[in-house]
């Protein structure tokens, strides 16, 4: 059955993509700001009423910023009057804030573009594993699944984009570890430049980005196929380049989550990083699988989608969300509780400075997932998936928030035109890729040896 993309989602999805380009232009024009200008708003105001007033935390932004503007060891040299002392703290304030204007757009953006790219390398790994395991159940899915990944180029080329032009054409807005004044003065940053620097970090993202885009491409390529052959030849392939993907896989996601996330805060690590990453992909991807077979299914395609899959797919949905929680929880647990200094820095700053993302997105990404989909029967109707995909969505979106803004802007983080406009065009943009690219093939896989199978399963 073929699949053409309606005039209505292609125009919305255009929408989408040009207002948000506007917002995103408007964002950058505007976050140009000088010193003076900053001190000029700042004294405008009266006090921020929104918990973001004072600096108290972060110390990856405001300490590195400060030795790229020469400023970090005034205050231990003078030995002046207090009021000398004020004026001090009043400029190392400003540039803090200068900084945080700077880097505000640069961090949606990025939020944004990852957040997307997530969603649908969670989507390919969760296709790999099909094949690998050679399962009964999703094959009616894959064609969906294979619509979404078609994203996964574009998408992480993107992200790799903004990334390095963050500190080439920016001034070092995300990666801190990429200023050379700062590792100049930075002892430990010095100690990992040989994986933290710049064209290392480049050729690893291609390195990542061509295995990625490798497998889905043949994978598709044999799909099809498969389609007109009168033998499994080409699954067998698929099931073959897919065990081999998912150990490249494993490898190159963890690796990706280091340098694409965890090195925002060059001086935190945790071992457990690439996993919690994993665990977020993975319920983002199965979640979407979900929302776009309901949507489609809604206008009459998929007629052979039951029930039945809908409710394994919320069980994955369900269980992953409980993995996420658990892998949350664990290297939460363990850095709270032995209370290393350069550890727990990273939660201290994210509790006292972002209280409502941070626990609201536990909230979403476990406690509503809990209630909402522990009842079997509740699994089987679809607005109530779809009210729970698009909280778990949200959530996840939050918590790719968490992971970024605490160090590049502190605590002058808000929700606004480079937030909102960064969102809306990466979803305009997902969108356009993802419906279009289902419109390349039948939604129903024909010839995949495991389809009849698919057709009559019932749970």
């Amino acid at each position: 059955m073929e699949y053409k993309i309606s005039n209505r989602l292609r125009l919305t999805a255009i929408i989408l993509m040009v207002v948000g380009a506007l917002g995103v232009g408007y964002s950058f024009l505007t976050s140009h700001v000088t010193f003076e200008e900053v001190e000029t708003m700042l004294a405008n105001e009266s006090h921020h009423g929104d918990g973001h007033g004072e600096t108290t935390t972060d110390h990856t932004v405001k300490e590195t910023h400060e030795i790229a503007e020469g400023t970090h060891d005034t205050h231990k040299t003078d030995e002046h009057s207090g009021s000398h002392e004020n004026v001090d703290e009043h400029t190392k304030h400003v540039n803090h804030v200068m900084h945080a204007m700077h880097n505000r757009p640069w961090s949606a953006f990025y939020i944004a573009a990852f957040f997307f790219m997530m969603i649908s390398l969670g989507v390919l790994a969760f296709y790999a594993i099909q094949y690998a395991a050679q399962a009964g159940w999703s094959p009616l899915l894959l064609r969906v699944m294979e619509g979404i990944t078609a994203y996964l180029l574009p998408g992480a080329l993107i992200v790799l984009l903004i990334a390095f032009a963050s500190g080439t054409i920016g001034h070092y807005n995300i990666f801190v570890w990429m200023d050379p004044e700062v590792v100049a003065h930075d002892k430990l940053i010095q100690g990992k430049v040989g994986w933290l620097n710049k064209y290392g970090f480049l050729i690893r993202g291609l390195v990542f980005i061509a295995g990625w885009a490798a497998y889905r491409h043949f994978s598709r390529k044999f799909s099809i196929a498969q389609d007109k052959a009168d033998d499994n030849k080409n699954f067998k392939k698929t099931f073959r380049i897919s065990a081999a993907f998912l150990v490249f896989f494993i490898y190159t996601e963890s690796m990706m989550s280091w340098d694409w996330i965890m090195s925002v805060d060059p001086h935190w690590f945790s071992t457990l990083f690439g996993w919690y990453v994993f665990a977020g992909m993975m319920v983002c991807g199965v979640t979407t699988i979900a929302l776009i077979t309901l949507y489609l299914k809604g206008k009459g395609l998929l007629p052979k989608v039951n029930d039945s899959h809908l409710h394994d797919l919320a069980k994955f949905m369900f269980g992953f969300s409980i993995f996420w929680t658990y892998l949350w929880f664990s290297q939460f647990m363990l850095i709270w509780y032995s209370n290393i200094p350069e550890e727990v820095t990273y939660f201290i700053t994210r509790i006292e400075d972002y209280k409502l993302p941070f626990f609201g997105m536990i909230a979403m990404n476990f406690i509503f997932p809990l209630l909402l989909l522990m009842n079997s029967d509740y699994k089987r109707m679809p607005w109530f998936v779809v009210m729970t995909g698009v909280m778990i969505l949200a959530g996840h979106y939050i918590d790719v928030f968490n992971m970024i803004m605490p160090a590049t802007v502190g605590d002058q983080w808000y929700i606004g035109i480079p937030e909102i406009g960064s969102m809306l065009f990466f979803a305009g943009l997902f969108i356009f890729i993802v419906f279009t690219a289902l419109t390349k093939a039948p939604l129903e896989p024909t010839r995949n040896p495991f389809v009849k199978e698919s057709e009559h399963f019932h749970y």
